[in-house]
């Protein structure tokens, strides 16, 4: 009885289904580029949240062009220069200096999104990190350009005139400009574990950078033209400067760096941006395992 028992179970009944077995779906491969529309697209939604950066961004910028064209009405000249007053002269560094604050703000969301716990779901995401820096870079790029382009027409009511050739050249220079700095805030920022300390570094690091390219005064020949030589920023500006007041030569101080010199400059500072920013990005910081 036990044996017959034994081998009914063993016997599979004619009313079973039969087993199927099929193989696993195949894993989805994540789109970057789709990771990084999102990345900056939130950029971009921060930004219409927080309605005071666009204050903060072109208000400092436009008060200083105001108050110090006026402080140094008639008493500035610049070498190589005919009938160039100080408030045309500065208007390419005041714009310039949009694009850096812009850069700053918004690479200080990497350290907040750190501090919220954004920053660790986006890491531990199946994309490159190639992904991520440019989600946040195209977004602060497109920031900075809107930003600027406010400012760019606030010229013509200041009785600046521009060739129009020289305003589309100028601008799309200044997307560059605009990846450059904000990759360059981006590698700042991805080990900075306070808004504070952040803000110290640009104070002692970033506005110093700006002053001594051009923007504020031109080169002459002491100590500090060679400070100014070595500055990536210079070549950002000078490039700027050049296209914006394109086949007028004699708005140019003698000095500023070739339009060919400055192009090739900022092209290779704007990649070594993008690289270290994609580079640093792989490192892990201790902000990045806190619970």
């Amino acid at each position: 009885m036990t044996k017959v028992l034994e081998q009914a179970a063993d016997q599979p009944t004619k009313d079973a289904a039969p087993i199927s077995r099929q193989s696993a779906p195949a894993p989805l491969t994540p789109n970057p580029w789709l990771a990084a529309w999102s990345i900056a697209s939130r950029e971009w939604l921060r930004f219409v949240r927080q309605r005071n950066r666009m204050i903060g961004a072109i208000g400092q910028p436009l008060i200083f062009w105001i108050f110090l064209s006026a402080g140094f009405h008639g008493s500035f000249t610049a070498a190589g220069t005919t009938n160039v007053k100080y408030l045309e002269f500065f208007f390419p560094g005041a714009a310039r200096l949009i694009v850096l604050f812009t850069a700053i703000f918004t690479t200080i969301s990497v350290i907040e999104d750190r501090r919220e716990g954004f920053m660790q779901s986006v890491l531990v995401a199946p994309i490159p990190r190639f992904a991520l820096v440019s989600g946040k870079l195209a977004g602060g790029t497109a920031l900075a350009m809107m930003q600027a382009l406010i400012f760019l027409s606030l010229g013509f009511i200041g009785g600046i005139q521009f060739p129009w050739l020289g305003i589309v050249a100028s601008f799309a220079f200044l997307i560059l400009c605009a990846i450059s700095l904000t990759g360059m805030g981006f590698i700042l920022a991805w080990r900075m574990e306070s808004v504070q300390g952040f803000h110290a570094i640009m104070s002692i690091f970033l506005i110093p950078m700006w002053l001594l390219s051009g923007a504020v005064f031109p080169a002459d020949k002491s100590w500090l033209a060679w400070i100014m030589t070595a500055n990536p920023m210079t070549y950002l500006m000078a490039g700027f400067r050049r296209l914006l007041y394109l086949g007028s030569e004699e708005r140019i101080p003698t000095g500023t760096p070739g339009l060919a010199l400055s192009l090739t400059v900022s092209l290779v500072f704007c990649g070594l941006m993008f690289w270290g920013s994609c580079h640093i990005a792989r490192a892990r910081v201790r902000g990045d395992v806190r619970s």
